[in-house]
């Protein structure tokens, strides 16, 4: 009888850790979604008004800036974690987000101040980076670890319901001062600034929700020397590892960001929707996407990590010129509607279980350095860029040419997740 008495207040502040870590985490993406979300709007308040896909791709660039720095966080965030613990870091990428959302809420644009308010928009999303590249990796790192063994793809699942609820939040403030508060102009005057006030006040919101939250097990009971916790030195002895979580992040993260944030501009500057109804379009998929991720960690729990990893690259590498293809020659809104919810569907294959297969490779001195520098290397270089490198294909004449870029970077993930080991039968965490 005692022990039984003793299970259930641990299920409970399991429970308690996971749904509060994943609201942290919901709240941190809704402040780095932002930015693309109203980039559309905001673009010319930095820029010169002359060519509205140069302002996008000088957006985009901005963007991408901020991805460069990802590695950057998730090397200090990531080392942070493995020495102080996966709480301490989880607050502190809190406060350099809400620091980076302050700064864009209040810059002056360029007519005012010039060139210093691209200057001061690049320094706040680099901060922001900093503070993502760190909160990927170490939330992944907590959620794999607070989850029951045999249920570890459905638990880890929800970063990526998390991380697109904030997304999606996004888009709704998007939505609701599209059609019911502010007029188009009054959008791209000044109304761009409203969602990212609100979200340096979630982002402080958040602190007190992280400071709730239990530590993990696993950090707790490692009992190593302090100089073999979080260092570079100590992740060189598993650079295999780390060259896999690169090799297979690789498709995903071009696809992820193909799908989701830059679908958007797609479907305005390419398919020739109305911003209105891209946002609509947008919000729907993006639902779909969320509401499907524990199906899909619960169907990798089962089948196993590597069977649906192959099954994802597979299908991705099939079906992604299509897919593109269609949707930039549709003018029907349920069509293009289907074909995003297809995208990601197959791209829920992956996003669903990534998180514990990377968090299986290390083990818990330098997990959360493993999972989230190597993951956030792959997401600056291919990710951040992503966008960019399709507009740079549009404003070239050669839109379709991204179509094969991105099935190319799904051939590598397949070919990596062909050759990687099972996570689930060699895993570095304990099953204890």
């Amino acid at each position: 009888m005692s022990s039984l008495t003793q299970e259930k207040p641990n299920l409970k502040t399991q429970l308690k850790s996971i749904v509060g870590g994943s609201i942290g985490n919901m709240i941190e993406w809704y402040d780095w979604y932002a930015y693309s979300v109203f980039s559309l709007y905001f673009a010319g308040s930095f820029f010169p008004k002359d060519n509205e896909t140069a302002q996008l791709l000088n957006t985009a660039g901005i963007f991408a800036i901020g991805f460069l720095m990802r590695p950057v966080g998730g090397w200090i965030m990531g080392a942070y974690a493995d020495r102080k613990g996966r709480k301490a870091a989880l607050t502190l990428s809190v406060l350099l987000m809400s620091a980076g959302s302050l700064m864009i809420t209040f810059v002056p644009n360029y007519e005012k101040i010039g060139l210093a308010a691209p200057l001061i928009l690049v320094l706040a999303r680099m901060i922001q980076g900093i503070s993502i590249g760190g909160e990927y990796g170490t939330a992944a790192t907590y959620l794999s670890e607070m989850a029951p063994p045999h249920q570890r793809g459905f638990y880890s699942s929800f970063q990526y319901v998390s991380t697109t609820m904030g997304q999606l939040i996004a888009l709704a403030i998007l939505l609701v001062l599209q059609r019911f508060l502010l007029t188009e102009q009054q959008l791209s005057d000044w109304g761009w600034r409203i969602p990212f006030g609100i979200g340096a006040i979630l982002a402080v919101s958040a602190i007190y929700l992280r400071k709730e939250i239990s530590e993990t097990d696993s950090f707790q009971q490692t009992h190593v020397k302090a100089e073999q916790r979080g260092t570079f030195k100590e992740l060189l002895r598993y650079k295999r590892e780390s060259l896999l979580v690169v090799g297979f992040t690789i498709g995903l993260t071009v696809a992820y960001y193909t799908f989701t944030t830059y679908m958007q501009k797609f479907l305005v500057n390419t398919a020739g929707f109305s911003k209105n109804e891209s946002t609509t379009i947008t919000v729907i998929t993006l639902i779909l996407f969320m509401l499907v991720q524990p199906l899909f960690g619960a169907l990798g729990d089962k089948i196993g990590r590597k069977r649906q990893m192959i099954i994802y690259g597979s299908i991705g590498v099939c079906t992604s010129i299509p897919i593109l293809t269609w949707l930039g020659e549709t003018q029907n809104f349920w069509m293009a509607t289907g074909l995003i919810t297809l995208a990601l569907l197959i791209t829920s294959l992956c996003t669903s279980i990534s998180a514990i297969i990377k968090a299986e490779m290390f083990p818990a001195n330098v997990r959360s350095l493993g999972v989230s520098f190597p993951y956030a290397l792959a997401v600056a270089l291919f990710g951040g860029t992503a966008e960019y490198v399709a507009l740079l294909f549009k404003n070239a004449g050669h839109a379709h040419w991204f179509y094969w870029y991105l099935t190319g970077c799904l051939a590598v993930s397949l070919i990596v997740s062909i050759n990687m080991r099972d996570t689930e039968k060699h895993s570095q965490m304990s099953e204890s």
